[in-house]
């Protein structure tokens, strides 16, 4: 894969999952028996409530994953990823159409008739893409989207400390730097030239095999890898409020009512526990950097940082946060 100087200025993290790029890879690894024994078990529960409605994406999506670069767009969730297939244009469809069946898959009748934009076939496509969707991403989408949160956090991480050399290489073993050239070991021979669109690196909890490139006809190219943990090692997701289980209840209240800013006695008058009370929480959360005070007169003032609004935010709790907690005590 080539890069140029711009390239290399525009390799950016995608900001959260793409739910059709995840599907497309989940129908692709239930075609991959035996080849990780981490997703085996998964596979095997998965076909048997696959649903007959979601079967023709198995007729577009090979074993490999490279399938249609149109079905797979970047987008914030189900509806807009859907929106960008129906909107593609009818020569990048056919074009990617017959790429995909010359590297080895049918030509079936249903594939014909969307290479030809027919309506019916669009629907076809639309309905198993609703049902994929609905059978295989979204009842585990809390573990996907925490999966890629900390994947985010990790890989940043390694952006800010050590460079973009250093992120790329660690994406996956087999990879390596001649210059400005990025080698990935494969039995496959292509070459990339990025020729200054940027890449974007997307992690996914379901595909284990070798990353995958995709170079769209407008836009950043998108550079597919594992993500650290598949979905099969995930945690089963927890009703608890995580804000609560890392803080404690009553500081997790605290930092919540501080999204607005409070006084030291205003906070214990609204949450019902003692001002001496309050001001120990006020003060571990600043140590902590999650909220910032400043004193006036006698009184002293308290409001989140960015850092305690973005913890509220990823947990959900800063949707409830311009509310007034209840009392902790009677």
């Amino acid at each position: 894969m080539y890069f140029t100087l711009e390239d290399l200025l525009r390799v950016t993290l995608a900001t959260e999952p793409a739910p059709l790029m995840e599907l497309g890879l989940a129908t692709a690894m239930l075609q991959r028996p035996g080849t990780d024994p981490v997703l085996g078990r998964w596979r095997q529960r998965t076909l048997r409530i696959f649903p007959r409605s979601a079967r023709p994406l198995l007729e577009l999506i090979p074993p490999t994953g490279k399938g249609p670069l149109f079905l797979d767009p970047l987008s914030q969730g189900l509806d807009e990823g859907l929106d960008l297939v129906r909107s593609s244009s009818p020569s990048f469809v056919r074009a990617d159409l017959a790429r995909l069946c010359k590297a080895g898959r049918p030509q079936t009748w249903w594939i014909t008739r969307l290479a030809h934009q027919d309506r019916d076939a669009w629907q076809l496509l639309e309905d198993a893409v609703r049902s994929g969707h609905a059978s295989l991403l979204a009842p585990a989408w809390h573990r996907i989207a925490s999966a890629f949160d900390a994947e985010q956090a990790w890989r940043a991480h390694i952006l800010a400390q050590h460079g973009i050399q250093a992120t790329l290489t660690s994406l996956a073993c087999g990879i390596r730097w001649a210059g400005t050239v990025m080698e990935i070991v494969s039995p496959e021979e292509r070459e990339i030239h990025l020729a200054g669109r940027g890449i974007t690196l997307l992690p996914s909890v379901f595909w284990t095999g070798r990353p995958l490139v995709g170079v769209y006809p407008r836009g950043p190219a998108v550079f597919v890898y594992p993500a650290i943990t598949p979905l099969t090692l995930l945690p089963e997701p927890s009703t608890a409020d995580p804000v609560a289980v890392l803080l404690g209840s009553t500081r997790a209240a605290v930092l919540a009512l501080l999204t607005r800013e409070r006084t030291t006695t205003d906070v214990a008058r609204e949450l019902g526990i003692s001002k001496s009370s309050a001001s120990e929480h006020t003060k571990a959360l600043r140590h902590a950097r999650l909220v910032v005070s400043k004193r006036e007169g006698q009184a002293v003032w308290h409001t989140c940082t960015l850092l305690g609004l973005g913890l509220l935010n990823q947990s959900g709790a800063i949707n409830e946060a311009t509310k007034s907690p209840p009392p902790l005590i009677g």
